[in-house]
Formats: structure tokens, C-alpha cells, sequence
């Protein structure tokens, strides 16, 4: 199969790596010639342009742009591919993209692998990235079946997790999971950061440890993934965030208050709610 991938970043470029070897031609376009002979030489493509033409040859295109780019790129594509060309995207946020371009191309399968690194760009591209991964599929009821089995497979030949939800769903579940955390993380670095004594911060950087590198890593990620996450998902997050902040008041009056057996019970419950969250074990 010829498949197109606009946006040769960490996605894109892992996603051409992965297809490339399973038998699939790639071909790639990337707002910088660099980066379309960076994504050639270690294999991502097999041939790379800043032209968008050469989407015309593809018969699935991902679009790995981020979601502002999104519904710009797929008017472009329109002008250039047959209809049964199946389009399908890659953003973090899936309501405000299938608004933007849903009614633009007929076989649009809105798409969300949740795999990442903290590195951004092509050189950051690595096989294997979404294995056991969850890949969220956000079809609507317009979005032909046959389009959605197609992305679907392609998925799974990654050896992704396959899910299926409606856009909306997709994204209040994300703000909880994904987009909060990257604020309060980052709302973490900030406090610890406006720490006044000298001494004291630069014995804190001397002590963090495990524990302050787990729960600080995505804050610390790429702040233009952060703000995306915060405008094209804003009221689903503020909601999270709301929810959130009433948490830490809880927190601090349990503190003033000394109820030091109401803040115990409060960690018991967190101590088991938080395996519901994580990968099962793997099996022997």
C-alpha cells in the first residue's frame, strides 16, 4: 500500500518506520528539506518532499501535523486526491478536528495513537513506539465503516491497542488522563521553581529523585503540545482542573485541620484506585 504522512516528527516519522518494514511504501512530506533528507537516511521514508503533490500517489495519508495545521492540510489534499483516498490524522484532541474537517473529506477517519517520548522531531523517531499502545479511533456516524477497518488494520499491524469511542468521549476521558496531568506537572516545576532560598532549590535539584523526576516528566515535555492540549481542549481540561484544585484544597484544610486519620483514609483510597489505571502485569 502507498501511505502518505505529512508531518515527519516523533509520530510521523516512528509511523514510516514501522509501516516501511512491514511492506508499505511511504512517502513523506515535511515543511523542511531537511527533514525530509533526515526521514530518507534513516529509513522513515522512502522518498520525502516539501511539495504536497506527492500525496497524490498515497492511498491512506496520516496527518501528523499539529491539530492547527490539521484542517489546512486537508484542503490541501482535497485539491489533490481521488475520493477514495482515506484520510486520517494523529491530534491529541478529536472534537475540534472532526468540526474542522469532517464535512472536508468523506473518508476522514479521526485517529489518536497515545504513544510518545519527551523528544520532538524526526530524530526522535523510533521503531517500535506503539506497541501495546493504546490507538484511539473516533469515528462519527458518517465516517464510512470501510475507511475505519482500513486505519483500523493498519493499527493493529503496529501491534496498537485498538479503541473506539465518539470524539467528544475521547476528549473529556484525555483531559483527565493525559492533558491534566502536563498542567499540574508543570504547575509543579513552577512552585518548586519559585522557591526564594537559593540554598534550599539547589539542594532540592541535588535530592529529586525518582519520585519528583516520574511526576515532573511531562510537565518538563514540549510546551507547544502543552498548549495545544490547553486551547483545542479547553473546556474539557478547565473542567479536569476545577475538579482538580478542589482535590488540593481538600488536601491543605486536612492539613491545617491536623485530621491526620481522614488524610490516611484519603491515601488508602488513592493507593487502590491507582492500579485501575495501569497495564495488567505481563503474563508468564
Amino acid at each position: 500500500m502507498n501511505i502518505g504522512i505529512i508531518g515527519l516528527g516523533l509520530i510521523g516519522g516512528s509511523l514510516g518506520l514501522d509501516l516501511r518494514r512491514l511492506g508499505h511504501r511511504v512517502l513523506g512530506v515535511s515543511r523542511r528539506q531537511q527533514t525530509c533528507l533526515v526521514a530518507k537516511e534513516m529509513g522513515a521514508v522512502d522518498d520525502a518532499s516539501i511539495d504536497m503533490t506527492l500525496m497524490a500517489l498515497a492511498e491512506v495519508v496520516f496527518v501528523c501535523t499539529p491539530v492547527e495545521a490539521i484542517a489546512p492540510t486537508v484542503v490541501e489534499l482535497a485539491a489533490l486526491l481521488s475520493p477514495n483516498v482515506i484520510i486520517t490524522d494523529v491530534g491529541s484532541v478529536k472534537m475540534p478536528v472532526v468540526d474542522a474537517v469532517a464535512h472536508l473529506w468523506t473518508n476522514f477517519v479521526p485517529g489518536h495513537p497515545m504513544a510518545g517520548t519527551a523528544e520532538a522531531g524526526i530524530a526522535a523517531a523510533i521503531p517500535d513506539l506503539f506497541v501495546r499502545r493504546p490507538y484511539v479511533l473516533t469515528p462519527t456516524a458518517t465516517t464510512p465503516p470501510e475507511a475505519v477497518a482500513t486505519v483500523a488494520q493498519l493499527a493493529q499491524s503496529l501491534q496498537a491497542d485498538i479503541y473506539y469511542c465518539g470524539p467528544l468521549m475521547h476528549d473529556r476521558a484525555v483531559a483527565w488522563i493525559s492533558h491534566l496531568p502536563v498542567l499540574v506537572s508543570a504547575s509543579l516545576l513552577a512552585a518548586v521553581t519559585s522557591e526564594a532560598d537559593l540554598e534550599v532549590l539547589a539542594l532540592a535539584k541535588q535530592l529529586a529523585s525518582s519520585g519528583f523526576r516520574d511526576t515532573s516528566r511531562v510537565g518538563g515535555g514540549n510546551p507547544e503540545l502543552g498548549l495545544m492540549m490547553a486551547k483545542y481542549n479547553r473546556p474539557q481540561l478547565l473542567a479536569a482542573l476545577h475538579a482538580y484544585r478542589l482535590q488540593v484544597d481538600r488536601a491543605i484544610s486536612l492539613l491545617e485541620t491536623e485530621d491526620w486519620k481522614t488524610l490516611e483514609q484519603h491515601l488508602q483510597q488513592t493507593q487502590q484506585a491507582r492500579p485501575q489505571f495501569l497495564p495488567p502485569p505481563p503474563q508468564n
